[in-house]
């Protein structure tokens, strides 16, 4: 996916493999409780690959970032309760994952989370929105 790899080329990534998965709000409420503990859907989750306890071969080798998994019904609402398009929604949503990849969390602290915002609105402007086929979900 060109737009991924472009957010992954802004932050420094370029190297770096990601996947994105699309999930249904019963999905993502599953992953969420799983690996959150929290019992509700979510709009993205991050799970990266740097943070997980691997054999020590699999950690020399950088290049796997993580997994983003956005729950597509619960972005869907969102944008259309911003009032922006489900292509802005989505590169919102990669964009906060991706970050979260890299080690950015914005639940460390306010500090954290400020930086984060930053970042994002920097990252927003520089790739743009998600690609425009991605409209027709919002028409079901």
């Amino acid at each position: 996916m060109k737009f991924a790899l472009a957010i992954l080329s802004a932050v420094g990534e370029q190297d770096s493999d990601m996947s994105v998965t699309f999930v249904g709000d019963q999905r993502m409420r599953r992953l969420n409780r799983q690996y959150r503990h929290k019992d509700r859907t979510t709009d993205v989750l991050a799970f990266a690959f740097r943070d997980a306890h691997l054999p020590i071969r699999m950690r020399m080798n950088a290049s796997p970032l993580g997994d983003v998994v956005i729950a597509m019904p619960t972005a869907i609402r969102q944008a259309r309760a911003a009032s922006r398009s489900l292509g802005e929604e989505m590169a919102v949503l990669l964009i906060h994952g991706i970050l979260h990849l890299c080690g950015y969390d914005h639940e460390a602290s306010e500090k954290e989370a400020r930086r984060m915002r930053w970042r994002e609105r920097i990252l927003l402007q520089q790739v743009g929105v998600f690609p425009s086929f991605i409209k027709l979900a919002s028409k079901r």
